[in-house]
């Protein structure tokens, strides 16, 4: 009789096997993203060769200046932020395993053992048998086991879900270390140009408190007004005031780093340094390259496929489920023969369960799904559109102000010569103070404006260098896989 069961429940499995093969729900189709054929340059961009040569994971070292390539190596290994990201991958990859764990039976063991006195007076099954009180042991051991069959995938949805949010949270961690290493790198530029600025002020500052000094002198003689001495008075303490509002701004983007590397403000501190960092030459690639290099992109294109798993699994909930609960063990009375043969206890069993009528729970549960499918597939294509406006907008700004540093430069030299040429023409009495005046002023506003170009120059380099995805490294466990690639579509179908 028990091989009779056996057989019959070793059936049972198979079908349930077989019929596990069916997975209700629509299979994940990465929709196609619309990409332009390249990117619009002018004569003043010169696209590296060749294009699709690779940005370093430590793209920031290009730029050569140590500092930097030490705060970015602190950030990476003390920033919060960045480990609150790693923490949240851990967390996504034990959610992974938990979903995969609910594909393998669940065996546990058990055991009880109790001393009972049964009552003489209880109910009679049978009249003709007068009942006794007694006391007995009843002691149980043995394992059970329970075994969903998933019978229409919806377990299997669940783990290709588990399986997209892990994967989206591994992006999410690269996004996170190039967003920070790419904050890092602007506010350590953003300060250094600010050290240019303040270099600037502070010479005009010694050269301007030398022609206080000669037209003090030359008072002093009466062979000038005091006019002269006020005019040029009144611009140096305008000068001394400009680098004095600046430290402020300066000291700001000094305590952003500290934040970003994981030091207190107050204990952290940068001399002032004038770099001469050259832009690096960044290679573009296709448009098209985006969409594998992008962390943020790759996690959008998850995020559907774990919604789109979603769906599956509401689907699911409308069919039957089936478990199955096999049993062994062991029962006595005594402790001596509860491992004997004639103690032995079985069960075979399964239960099979099916909704008939749940007020529309399941169609809504299906409809949020659907919906969340959607509103992640709209995500993805925003967060794309996004991304070429970002890599657009740096290479169309760094073309300009490209254009701007050669301009910049000239006008540099050429009020260097405006104001020896004054102060030549006003030692020999030609013109009055006043012309000195204004070619300090033609050279100080010259010099900071181009100070600031190059310093507009080095963040924005940055900005392009997150904008096309930073560095990526198959090599970087920090650095998620690529997505496939997108070909060019103005509709993408749903996967629904």
């Amino acid at each position: 009789m028990g091989a009779h069961w056996v057989m019959r429940l070793g059936a049972l499995a198979a079908g349930a096997m077989v019929l596990s093969a069916c997975t209700v729900g629509p299979d994940y189709k990465q929709p196609l993203a619309e990409t332009p054929p390249e990117w619009r340059t002018d004569s003043y961009w010169h696209v590296a060769e060749p294009s699709h040569a690779p940005l370093g994971a430590n793209w920031w070292t290009s730029y050569g200046d140590a500092t930097l390539n030490g705060f970015e190596d602190l950030a990476l290994a003390q920033n919060q932020t960045l480990a609150a990201a790693s923490a949240h991958y851990a967390q996504a990859r034990a959610t992974l395993a938990n979903n995969t764990a609910q594909r393998l039976p669940e065996v546990d063991f058990g055991a009880t053992g109790a001393r009972a006195r049964i009552s003489q007076n209880r109910p009679r099954t049978n009249y003709a048998t007068p009942t006794q009180s007694t006391v007995q042991n009843d002691i149980r051991v043995g394992p059970t086991i329970d075994y969903d069959t998933d019978l229409f995938g919806r377990i299997r949805r669940e783990i290709e879900s588990a399986t997209a949010s892990a994967q989206q949270s591994a992006d999410d961690l690269a996004n996170a270390r190039l967003v920070l290493a790419t904050d890092l790198a602007n506010d350590y530029f953003s300060m250094r140009e600010l050290d240019a600025e303040i270099d600037v002020l502070n010479r005009s500052v010694a050269l301007q408190q030398k022609a206080l000094d000669y037209v003090t002198t030359q008072h002093d003689l009466g062979s000038v007004s005091g006019l002269d001495v006020l005019q040029q008075k009144s611009e140096l303490d305008t000068t001394r005031v400009q680098a004095r509002l600046l430290l402020n701004q300066r000291a700001q983007f000094e305590h952003a780093i500290a934040a970003l590397i994981g030091v207190p403000a107050p204990q952290f501190a940068i001399a002032p340094k004038v770099i001469d960092a050259s832009v690096p030459v960044i290679p573009l690639g296709l448009p098209s390259d985006l969409l594998q290099r992008r962390p943020d992109i790759a996690s959008a294109e998850r995020a559907m496929a774990a919604a789109n798993a979603q769906i599956g699994v509401a689907k699911a909930a409308y069919f039957p489920s089936l478990s199955l609960t096999p049993g062994i063990g062991w029962e006595s009375t005594q402790f001596a023969s509860l491992l004997s043969a004639p103690t032995l206890m079985w069960t075979l069993g399964a239960s099979l369960g099916q909704v008939i009528f749940d007020g529309g729970r399941r169609a809504a549960n299906v409809d949020f799904a659907s919906a969340g499918y959607q509103a992640a597939q709209a995500n993805y294509r925003q967060t794309v559109l996004n991304a070429f406006q970002q890599v657009q907008d740096g290479v169309t700004g760094l073309s300009v102000l490209d254009a701007a540093a050669k301009e910049s430069q000239a006008a540099v030299t050429d009020a260097r010569r405006l104001l020896t040429l004054a102060n030549d023409r006003y030692s020999g009495g030609l013109v009055a103070f006043l012309d000195v005046i204004t070619a300090q002023q033609s050279l100080l506003t010259s010099e900071r404006q181009d100070v600031q170009i190059h310093g507009q120059q080095l963040t924005l380099s940055v900005s392009l260098v997150k904008a096309l995805g930073g560095g990526w490294d198959v090599n970087d466990p920090l650095v998620a896989s690529p997505a496939p690639a997108n070909t060019m579509a103005a509709n993408p179908p749903s996967s629904q």
